[in-house]
């Protein structure tokens, strides 16, 4: 079974906020964050590093 990997880490976040109850504020900062991150000039550093 094919699972395209949005629909795989959406699923994850969502069972991850439900068991692990973070603060809305902690998760909107770790998504904002990782959308800064990923448009930065260390985006395709971190790409390399996490292959």
């Amino acid at each position: 079974m094919d699972v395209p990997l949005w629909l795989a880490l959406i699923v994850v976040a969502i069972l991850g906020v439900k068991l692990v109850r973070p603060p809305w504020w902690l998760v909107a900062i770790f998504l904002l964050g990782g959308y800064l991150l990923a448009d930065s000039f260390l985006g395709p550093l971190l790409s390399t590093a996490l292959k």
